[in-house]
């Protein structure tokens, strides 16, 4: 067995667990990389999976394919269920595993704010099982419809809720106003798909909270021109089979509709109960672990917390948010960390820096927030485009999901519209 001068752990195979992995390669650490998947999923075009404009094979790597020139890198596949900080273990499988320097980043699962029983008829999306569940129900809902006799109840089934006005919400909405109005038409003979419904419910005043009010109100603005309903100010207080209650201005109404998609939360993962039940850990109430300002954890100087699971605030003592960005540059900071403690350096504070956000609205339409530099429509689609593909992992990747988006664009079609059972592996498809 080969010695190394440190032996690190990373849990979780994410946009930061990955980053310190790639970090390390080729280095006199020993690395082993641990993730209940055998690959690291790109969650931004997630929803494109949901939408049957690209397969899950576009969005998602096998961990074992990246590393695999790293030899200093150990890739094992399980879930970690315990931590022994005392003694420097975790437990993987009912095996413990020592470690010198331990990284988690295990990212975070949807946040139904008390309500977990709203999970099945409003499921998130965060996994690739999520989004063939959600492209499953779509499709399944004009199927239904088509065999549909009474007018209310296809009406209904037309009807798609997507809870949360914040990038992936307003990603999914106008893509289901696409996949109406473009995607499947002429293929109906009972129904007319442009019929369907989209409704946006946001709580805030403004779909993107989180970007300019200029911006905020274009994306609106270009999500009613797809036909989508935004309804903004408006608090869900009840999801049930077929139906979301809602209260706005003191109002209740009550949607009748048979797809409800959850986008409107997020909570840690379990790993951050876990170290709050051993004491090592405080939690803010999205379950997130407060870290120090070098990412450790408190106390805990060898074992460092990144991406959705740390609750790390910015010079302005607001928590950064749980995007993709600051999971890679912390992850960057971690490998800095790691590399300056075998020179016996001492820790160095992360300091986040915001290259902007963007959010796509539907064909040639997208916001764009980069600093003071903020614009919207053709332009910004274009760049929100290159970004995404760029930040792919592999060239393979960025191909495939280059050729599918060009038929896409030239054809309307999207064509990853497979219904699954849940459960169900869908053999048929191709990347």
């Amino acid at each position: 067995m080969i010695a190394h001068d440190l032996n690190v752990i990373i849990v979780g195979g994410g946009f930061g667990g990955l980053r310190v992995a790639q970090g390390l390669g080729g280095t006199s650490v020993g690395v082993t990389l641990i993730d209940k998947r055998n690959f690291h999923l790109f969650q931004p075009l997630l929803y494109q999976v949901a939408t049957g404009a690209l397969s899950p094979a576009n969005v998602a790597t096998p961990l074992r394919s990246v590393m695999k020139r790293n030899r200093n890198v150990q890739v094992l596949l399980g879930e970690v269920t315990d931590i022994d900080l005392d003694r420097k273990q975790i437990l993987l499988d009912q095996e413990w595993f020592a470690y010198d320097i331990l990284v988690l980043a295990t990212g975070a699962t949807h946040q139904y704010f008390g309500h977990d029983d709203w999970r099945e008829a409003a499921p998130g999306l965060k996994t690739i099982e999520e989004a063939l569940d959600i492209r499953s129900r779509i499709f399944r809902a004009f199927e239904a419809a088509e065999r549909e006799s009474d007018p209310a109840r296809i009406r209904a089934l037309l009807n798609f809720v997507v809870v949360g006005g914040g990038p992936t919400g307003v990603e999914l909405a106008g893509a289901l106003r696409e996949i109406a109005n473009y995607t499947l038409r002429k293929e109906f003979r009972n129904i007319n798909p442009v019929d369907a419904h989209v409704i946006l419910i946001e709580q805030g005043e403004h779909v993107l909270p989180m970007y300019v009010p200029k911006l905020s109100a274009k994306a609106e603005a270009l999500l009613k021109s797809l036909g989508v309903e935004v309804i903004t100010g408006a608090a869900v207080t009840g999801i049930a089979p077929d139906t979301v209650t809602a209260m706005r201005n003191g109002q209740e109404e009550i949607i009748q509709a048979s797809t409800v998609i959850w986008t409107a939360g997020v909570k840690a993962s379990p790993i951050g109960m876990l170290l709050a039940a051993n004491g090592n850990a405080t939690l803010d109430r999205s379950g997130r672990i407060e870290v120090e300002s070098d990412l450790s954890l408190p106390g805990h100087p060898g074992v460092y917390v990144i991406g959705d699971l740390a609750c790390c605030k910015s010079d302005s003592g607001r928590p950064l948010p749980c995007v993709a960005p600051v999971a890679i540059q912390q992850g960057a900071h971690v490998v800095n960390e790691i590399l300056a403690r075998l020179h016996n350096g001492p820790p160095t504070s992360f300091q986040y820096r915001d290259y902007g956000s963007m959010a796509t609205i539907g064909r040639a339409a997208a916001v764009v927030q980069l600093g003071r530099i903020r614009f919207s429509g053709y332009a910004a689609w274009l760049t929100w485009l290159f970004v995404h593909l760029m930040s792919l992992v592999r060239t393979e990747n960025r191909f495939l999901v280059l050729l599918q988006w060009s038929w896409n664009y030239w054809t309307w079609n999207r064509s990853a519209r497979i219904i699954t059972e849940p459960g169900e592996v869908a053999h048929t498809e191709k990347p």
